[in-house]
């Protein structure tokens, strides 16, 4: 289990934006080779990578390749398989024929490094009409594979919509890949970025519907946004105490040999013990993520 609230997106080839964005208190960041890069400059923020692979960081690091489907993806890859880095965020996933062409390479790689067979991470970019429909076949479609990003800005365009504040045109989106993530055995995904990074009443309002259906957090954009996309995916002090009373009861209640059970007038069993136990282990990664 991991515990990625927030994912904040850096250009890769700035520097000085980079060495900020690894600094700041973002669960992860992805430095981007693809969309934040003009094409002019691709071959330039693969060398910038380089560099700011060495500057100072706080969390975990990815890299966003260029599509599978692009002619930039195989000089991605070589720039990004090195030692030091989470994994590799995929963009434009469109099928799982795609995840695992892109984990051969990756693994063709490791053993030209010497890293670790399947160490790194592929996090399939979700930005389309057909890959929500092949969302579970590319959720199961590698090991590698641990959680998957919704590329919202991308999707509402390619089904003729808009961004809206009540989020309904990527309702369905947003309902398949939790879905076929639980389905396929991996983490629950984590949500598109809300593109008005100044309305942080609406991000934190958006982050909250979305944490409610089912996803551990959201990419961010900006600075900004991290605080209050932390605040919104960490287990709330009321929520850590209920966990650990219910916790606390059903073992009781368990072994005695009974596996249902009231408190405080509602009935408990596996299903809630099991989500007030997942309650503490989040947050004890998150109280070993700010020792």
């Amino acid at each position: 289990m991991s515990l990625y609230r927030t994912m904040l997106f850096v250009p890769a080839d700035n520097l000085r934006k980079a060495g900020k964005a690894l600094m700041l208190n973002a669960d992860g960041v992805v430095l981007d080779l693809e969309d934040a890069v003009a094409i002019s400059e691709k071959a330039h923020a693969r060398q910038s990578l380089k560099e700011a692979l060495t500057l100072p960081r706080r969390g975990d690091v990815f890299i966003r390749v260029n599509s599978a489907q692009t002619d930039f993806i195989l000089a991605d890859l070589q720039a990004a398989v090195v030692q030091g880095i989470k994994g590799v965020v995929l963009a434009k996933s469109e099928s799982a024929e795609e995840i695992r062409q892109i984990d051969w390479l990756m693994r063709l790689f490791e053993k030209e490094r010497g890293l670790p067979p399947g160490a790194l991470e592929i996090i399939p970019f979700i930005e389309s009409a057909n890959a929500i429909m092949n969302a579970y076949a590319i959720a199961a479609a590698s090991p590698r594979v641990s959680r998957m990003f919704l590329g919202g800005v991308d999707y509402v365009q390619d089904i003729g919509t808009s961004f809206s504040k009540a989020g309904s045109e990527l309702f369905y989106a947003r309902s398949q890949l939790v879905v076929a993530s639980r389905a396929a055995g991996i983490e629950a995904p984590i949500d598109t970025v809300y593109p008005d990074f100044k309305d942080i009443e609406g991000l934190v309002a958006d982050a909250k519907l979305v944490r409610q259906m089912g996803f551990q957090g959201k990419l961010a954009i900006h600075p900004g946004q991290i605080a209050p996309l932390n605040e919104v995916f960490a287990p709330t002090a009321e929520e850590i105490a209920w966990a650990k009373k219910i916790v606390v009861v059903f073992d009781e209640s368990e072994a005695k040999g009974q596996a249902i059970l009231q408190v405080d007038g509602k009935m408990i069993e596996y299903p809630i013990a099991n989500r007030a136990r997942r309650i503490l282990q989040l947050a004890e990664l998150l109280a070993n993520k700010l020792e």
